[in-house]
């Protein structure tokens, strides 16, 4: 199971949803989907965006674990 740990890292940078949200040029909804584990699929493009706002790499905010 892929597991998305945005929350975790975001609260590390301690930047808001509004400010990530604003970094990156996603929407606040879209954002959450994905920081809630609800999103199906991410663009590598919006990807990029989050580690460079984040300054972190793809491993620290996805995750693959065994189920």
């Amino acid at each position: 199971m892929i597991v998305v740990n945005l929350d975790v890292m975001m609260a590390k940078r301690k930047m808001s949803l509004n400010e990530l949200s604003e970094k990156v040029g996603i929407t606040l909804a879209n954002l959450s989907i994905l920081k809630n584990n609800k999103a199906k699929a991410i663009r590598f493009s919006t990807l990029d965006a989050i580690c460079k706002a984040l300054d972190c790499k793809v491993e620290d905010i996805i995750e693959f674990v065994e189920e």
